[in-house]
């Protein structure tokens, strides 16, 4: 069944916030609408709102038909303690609930109870659409594709991020929906992966809603861009693809500047023009007082008379400043200024690995012969599952090897961000987390500096686990500038950045003179961060590419 989404004049914020508002969108069948803004403009809210889990605070959301089958896919895939992978897709594809409300209205059915015949209807329709009927049967050929050797018993909370994140998007090419709504869809998939998910999506004959930071994944999939602009407290809808909206964008800012600068210029001279008209007319009335003492009749006219012309051209330039229409200056956006803390460089090598071997199960990495030298720039690459996190904890001696050696040099300082975010204490509020790791920091110093990262006085009240993973990445970016490091490791950092602070770490990432371990998927940050070799992983071997594309060897 193909569906219409329209919102028409809505409104979403929390509590009393108003984020955006006077949004009116359709999403038509085919439709691939791209949602972007800066972290914390109401993106993720727009999608509760379209999926009717949150009421609008103004506006409305309509489906045609009104039962269509909506799909959520929310940023953060919650892993219920006990739930199998079966049953995470189950939910996830909406199987599970669809096969509850058919039970439901069987019973009743049975019990006889008044119009349970038309609800069982409708359920059992529901049920068949969702595609629940048949969802164990499809479930393994998708999970062989994707690369996961787990069944479907296998619990949910025993997988790595890799693991659950290919089980997400089997879910999601699973589904059945006629309007899909994708929050950061492509957070934590590897190549692979995300040319899985763009084909499903480009192949949708349903309407799909997504918001990403992924500037690869919006060029090649969306056709239409939503815009919540934060900053100029607007929304804006752009046709035409990822690459069309950066143009017509940018046009329009500078548009949107003339205008003002011109509205501006043209004031300002007036107002000048008038006041110099006013102090004209004053001085005339008072060299006329000064110079006809003698009461000249003809004289004092005549000096009346231009007097009040000049009074009269004062007149005429306030009414064209009246009537001038006020163009109210584009807001200055917040950009984040971000730079990396250096500290003193270390030893000649940063980290060697020789012969190391890692087992973990049934999995084997190495052996690995690789070493890192200081100020060295590497991209770390390959499918997820293939040894990437475990290499990096051998190169920062946080994992030991069960054969073979890893060292590490003298005076290296480590700074990284982690896959997971977990770098500060959940349970703490943001500004008591951070003020445990900068010991050397006063509190003040620790406010200004989240401050300098848009994390104000409502986030560092609140508990680290509380805060969007996007708020957290930027708290992590933050210890980064505070403390001085020459060994760089970012593990996905991109994820849930958005797309003005993922082009501030670039820049960041160009003047920083330490050594480098880049791990991403990130297509587009792999072309613009200038890397001296790129070691790409796979199934437990590590083969070392020199800069982006040319072999120079393979460790095994």
């Amino acid at each position: 069944m193909t569906a219409t989404l329209v919102a028409k004049d809505l409104s979403g914020g929390h509590d009393h916030r108003t984020l955006f508002s006077k949004l009116s969108l359709t999403v038509a069948p085919g439709d691939v609408v791209g949602v972007v803004g800066a972290n914390g403009a109401g993106k993720s809210t727009l999608l509760r709102l379209l999926a009717g889990v949150d009421v609008p605070q103004e506006g409305t959301v309509s489906l045609a038909p009104a039962d269509a089958f909506v799909g959520w896919l929310p940023q953060e895939h919650e892993r219920i303690g006990g739930e199998t992978v079966g049953g995470y897709i189950a939910r996830r594809t909406g199987c599970a609930q669809a096969t509850a409300d058919m039970e439901s209205a069987a019973e009743a059915l049975g019990s006889g109870a008044p119009g349970s015949d038309d609800a069982y209807s409708l359920a059992f329709d529901r049920w068949m659409a969702s595609g629940a009927a048949d969802l164990e049967e499809r479930v393994p050929p998708v999970l062989a594709d994707l690369g996961l050797e787990v069944g479907q018993d296998a619990e949910m909370t025993g997988l790595s991020g890799g693991q659950a994140a290919r089980v997400a998007l089997a879910a999601l090419l699973l589904s059945r929906f006629d309007i899909v709504l994708l929050d950061e869809p492509t957070n934590d998939l590897d190549l692979n992966g995300l040319a899985k998910l763009e084909s499903f999506v480009q192949g949708l004959r349903g309407g799909v809603v997504l918001v990403s930071h992924d500037r690869e994944f919006l060029a090649r999939c969306v056709s239409t861009i939503v815009e919540l602009d934060l900053a100029q407290n607007s929304v804006a809808v752009y046709d035409g693809g990822y690459e069309a909206y950066l143009e017509e964008r940018s046009v329009a800012r500078r548009h949107a500047r003339e205008r003002y600068e011109e509205f501006a210029n043209t004031k300002a001279d007036l107002v000048s023009r008038a006041r110099t008209q006013r102090e004209w007319s004053s001085q005339g009335v008072r060299n006329a007082m000064k110079k006809n003492p003698d009461n000249d009749k003809i004289r004092r006219a005549a000096s009346t008379e231009s007097s009040e012309k000049q009074g009269q051209k004062v007149r005429q330039m306030e009414s064209r400043i009246a009537r001038l229409e006020e163009v109210e200056e584009p807001r200055k956006e917040w950009q984040l200024q971000f730079s990396i803390g250096q500290a003193p460089r270390s030893s000649a090598v940063v980290a060697t690995l020789r012969d190391a071997v890692v087992h973990q199960g049934d999995f084997t990495l190495g052996p690995v012969n690789l070493q890192l030298n200081a100020g060295e720039r590497i991209g770390i690459t390959g499918p997820n599952g293939a040894g990437k996190s475990t290499l990096l904890r051998l190169l920062l001696g946080t994992q030991r090897p069960d054969s073979g050696d890893a060292s590490m040099g003298a005076s290296v300082a480590v700074g990284e961000i982690d896959q997971a975010r977990g770098l500060l204490a959940g349970g703490l509020k943001l500004a008591d987390a951070v003020e445990a790791v900068l010991t050397d920091q006063t509190p003040a110093e620790v406010r200004t500096l989240l401050a300098k990262f848009g994390l104000k006085a409502d986030h560092t009240s609140r508990p680290v686990d509380s805060l969007s993973p996007g708020e957290r990445t930027r708290a992590a970016l933050a210890l980064l500038q505070a403390r001085g490091v020459n060994l760089l490791v970012l593990d996905e950092p991109t994820n849930h950045l958005d797309l003005p602070a993922i082009e501030q770490l670039e820049e960041a990432l160009d003047s920083y003179e330490g050594a480098l371990l880049l791990v991403t998927h990130d297509r587009r940050l792999l072309e613009n961060v200038r890397l001296d070799a790129r070691w790409n992983v796979d199934s437990g071997v590590v083969t070392e590419l020199l800069g982006h594309t040319a072999a120079k060897g393979t460790n095994t």
